[in-house]
């Protein structure tokens, strides 16, 4: 080792003695060579090559794992937005001094407002749903056939029958879990029964009508594909004894994050007394603790990297005591201890680089790869009924990911700095004489 250093240094120096010539740029070529060769196995320095191995393996399990986590995180939250929001609309108006008998009107005035891609009005009740086969309390709504085509959760994922006619004919659309509960197809009827019906010299009594089933839907969540019925605006409003009005009206934006913008202006398009609600007070604590979940996990999980990087401290002091000698005599043949600590710190950053890029890779692939990786490995172990999602879902964002890389690799730098030091420090007679 000696002669390699002797010939780099003289490399460095254009053949003459180092002590004869000035100070070389930091981070030389030369310092690169002997930081590369204190890394390969050796007799002697197999064990640091065993700790830098560990070191590195750490840091890329730690890095691929917050970049999964964080992915999934970030698909839960956009997949039950896309479903939450999708389907109930981003801001509700609903009634104060008087009820919505002018709703068309209302509708058209707030349909106009810029931001907005659409205002549907809507009559909701819950009602008992029933078949020869079982039985399942809903959610039902009423709804305009064409407002229903323009919610492209329910629209888009049709799995049998048809919208077309739907004000025309007395037809409902039903989730496809509520129809494989109560073991109906497009076609056949479904008997819904609500306690708000006529009223009579003797109280209220239950209404019971039966609607054949016109389209069944499949939004992915269990939640709502088990729940919600559909049926036509003019049908609904006698079967819940709202006749001329609706309960509410749903508006769709195009940015959902900015509805607090659209408060006001839609305030003035109504021209009466309303009352604005938007999505993220509706779901304030599902998406709330949804968020803490995620900030609590990637400071968990950041621990994985810390301990890595512990690692590397400690790879490092093995280093220094069992290259004491060979830094005692860089010391004698000129090199200073800036240019010995550099050496080390090149050591620590590449144990860093090299754990942090295959981390990096391999948080990518298998976030890419999750729901293939779920269906072949866990076939049976995500339930939808527990899980309201059918599949893991995923979803990188790049700022985050440059987060975890760069932190990590900072955390790897940091974690040199000591290590360094005392390689720096490391007095040439005393490690001579007893290294």
């Amino acid at each position: 080792m000696a002669g390699l250093i002797a010939g780099a240094l003289r490399r460095r120096n254009g053949g003459e003695p180092a002590a004869r010539t000035g100070r070389t740029a930091p981070f030389a070529g030369f310092e690169w060579l002997i930081a590369g060769r204190y890394l390969r196995a050796r007799r002697r320095g197999g064990g640091v090559s065993v700790v830098a191995f560990f070191s590195v393996l750490g840091i890329a399990l730690g890095v691929a794992t917050l970049i999964i986590v964080l992915s999934v995180m970030n698909g839960f939250r956009s997949e039950l937005l896309s479903k939450i929001v999708g389907i109930n609309g981003h801001v509700f108006v609903t009634p104060i001094d008087k009820l919505f008998t002018d709703y068309e009107d209302l509708t058209d005035r707030l349909s106009k407002v810029a931001g907005v891609r659409s205002a549907i009005p809507l009559v909701e009740g819950q009602a008992f749903a029933s078949s020869p086969y079982g039985g399942s309390g809903v959610l039902v709504r009423g709804v305009r056939g064409a407002d229903l085509e323009k919610i492209a959760a329910i629209a888009g994922n049709l799995r049998g029958g048809t919208l077309a006619g739907f004000d025309d004919g007395a037809g409902v659309a039903i989730g496809r879990r509520l129809a494989d509960s109560l073991g109906l197809q497009a076609g056949d009827n479904i008997t819904l029964s609500t306690p708000k019906g006529a009223t009579t010299p003797f109280g209220t009594a239950p209404r019971t009508k039966t609607y054949p089933v016109k389209a069944i839907f499949e939004i992915g969540m269990t939640e709502f594909d088990s729940t919600f019925v559909f049926m036509p605006l003019a049908e609904a409003q006698p079967f819940f004894n709202r006749e001329g009005d609706v309960s509410l009206i749903e508006i769709y934006v195009d940015n959902p994050d900015a509805v607090a913008e659209m408060r006001e202006p839609l305030e003035m398009a109504a021209e009466r007394p309303v009352l604005l609600t938007d999505w993220r007070q509706r779901n304030r604590t599902f998406f709330g603790a949804l968020e803490v979940e995620r900030n609590v996990m990637f400071l968990i999980l950041s621990l994985i990297v810390v301990v890595a990087t512990l690692n590397i401290v400690s790879g490092l002091i093995l280093l220094v005591r069992d290259k004491s000698s060979d830094i005692a005599i860089l010391r004698t043949m000129g090199a200073t201890p800036g240019t010995v600590m550099r050496v080390f710190l090149i050591n620590g950053a590449l144990i860093g680089i090299v754990g942090t890029l295959a981390g990096l890779a391999l948080g990518v692939v298998l976030t890419l790869n999750i729901k293939g990786i779920q269906r072949v490995l866990f076939p049976g172990a995500w339930d939808p009924t527990v899980r309201f999602l059918a599949e893991i879902p995923a979803e990188m964002n790049p700022t985050e990911v440059t987060v975890v890389v760069v932190t990590s690799f900072l955390l790897c730098l940091v974690a040199t700095l000591y290590p360094s030091w005392r390689a720096a420090r490391l007095d040439p007679v005393q490690a001579l004489r007893y290294g």
